[in-house]
């Protein structure tokens, strides 16, 4: 007998629509930049579970290449995200979303 049993789909779904929706939240509400750019990795994450999820349970690989392509997107975006940070952090003294305008000089 096997102690192994396989976790149904669904939970992983469940698991990737609340990581997805609590990054849309996030994005939504707080005005913090720094909070704002964490809550659009959550969103990727939570796509990122689906995608391998759905990957896992049709054993097929694509999904699971599409999550690395995502993952190196998500770095090189986390990369330019956070220079255009500092750069904003330090041209404005702040990161609040509401006192950044950046067409004002």
């Amino acid at each position: 007998m096997s102690l192994h049993q396989d976790v149904p789909l669904a939970w992983y779904l469940l698991l990737s629509a609340a990581l997805f929706s609590l990054g849309v939240t996030g994005f939504l509400i707080k005005r913090n930049l720094i909070t704002v750019f964490m809550s659009i990795e959550v969103m990727l994450n939570g796509v990122n579970l689906s995608f391998v999820a759905f990957a896992h349970q049709w054993h097929a690989v694509k999904g699971q290449i599409f999550v690395f392509f995502v993952m190196m997107v998500a770095a090189a975006e986390a990369a330019v995200g956070l220079a255009i940070i500092i750069a904003v952090f330090r041209a404005r003294a702040t990161l609040a979303v509401d006192r950044i305008d950046l067409m004002k000089l």
